[in-house]
């Protein structure tokens, strides 16, 4: 443990270790875990923040941390937003609308020095940036912590360097800047290979990688189908007056009760659509023309639609601090 992370934080860095989402086998199980995780995460940590990308995993984490706070008069701590500049639109306004509904403080990570070279040299996904371009501080990552030898990189999310420098190191530049001792996240066991072996709290203390820190993982034992069922029966119904407490599972983007429509349920459209799996723009497409919780769960994979030289990647990120 760094020296330099701070020593009021105890918490059981094995707990989950070994386990896996059978060992939770009912909803309920499930449930009081995620509280259990949420409740240590808020309490423990001076400056925890919530991971939030939109995504159904994020959301129900977000759903377990306003409602242990409330149960436990707890601060709801800010939420963080990652801006890789590849989004989908309906991405960004899934989550201003839902920010301002829950009246949330959003943090909106952005490598700046990216985004301004692409707007500066109108770039398109998929052109080449030249690393000599960038500031000291990214050429320092290229180089040096990730190794990469070649002059330019393309701008994509889902590759090795554009992933680093989109996603991670905007993410530490955030965890610096406001000072975070806890990132509270959604990461599963089941959704990628490289996430398997997680545990509850894990822990990220080396300053020449990150900003020391820990992750606070509540869903690690949800599956995807078990996370559809928290959205039905819980998220939605105690966060949506109008819809029915007993659990009503919509078949389409028009089978919404009470003349409900798809912008006042929090579950992002690009689900109703058909995705399962939301990343960037140009490297995931929708898995069926289904809604992603009346498809296959159990016979198809849940990131089909991602890139997968990210996916071949994974590991390799999460080492760097990828989430």
């Amino acid at each position: 443990m760094s020296e330099n992370f701070p020593d009021y934080v105890s918490v059981d860095y094995d707990d989950g270790s070994s386990e896996d989402p059978v060992d939770y086998p009912h909803i309920n199980d499930k449930i009081e875990k995620a509280i259990e995780v949420t409740r240590q995460g808020l309490e423990q940590y001076e400056n925890p923040a919530v991971m939030w990308t939109g995504g159904k995993d994020s959301t129900l984490v977000l759903y377990f941390v306003s409602q242990v706070a409330e149960r436990y008069d707890l601060e709801v701590p800010p939420a963080i937003f990652i801006d890789h500049y590849q989004h989908f639109d309906e991405i960004h306004g899934f989550v201003d609308h839902w920010a301002d509904e829950w009246d949330l403080d959003v943090i909106y990570a952005r490598n700046e020095d990216v985004g301004e070279y692409v707007d500066e040299h109108g770039l398109e996904p998929g052109d080449d940036i030249d690393i000599s371009g960038l500031s000291e501080h990214n050429q320092h990552h290229v180089e040096n912590i990730l190794e990469y030898e070649e002059e330019t990189f393309p701008f994509l999310l889902d590759t090795y360097v554009g992933n680093h420098l989109l996603k991670t190191v905007a993410l530490n530049n955030a965890l610096e800047e406001h000072d975070v001792d806890g990132v509270i996240s959604g990461v599963r066991w089941d959704e990628q290979e490289a996430r398997a072996d997680e545990t509850f709290f894990s822990p990220r203390h080396d300053p020449d990688i990150y900003p020391p820190h820990d992750r606070v993982q509540p869903i690690l034992q949800f599956d995807e189908a078990a996370v559809w069922e928290a959205f039905w029966n819980f998220v939605v119904p105690d966060t949506v007056s109008e819809f029915p407490d007993e659990g009503y599972v919509p078949q389409s983007d028009t089978d919404l009760p009470n003349d409900l429509t798809q912008d006042d349920i929090p579950v992002s459209p690009k689900y109703f659509a058909g995705f399962r799996s939301l990343g960037s723009e140009v490297s995931t497409e929708k898995s069926d023309e289904e809604p992603a919780w009346l498809q296959d769960l159990e016979e198809t994979t849940e990131r089909a639609g991602r890139a997968q030289d990210k996916e071949d990647l994974m590991e390799r990120l999460r080492d760097l601090g990828y989430m």
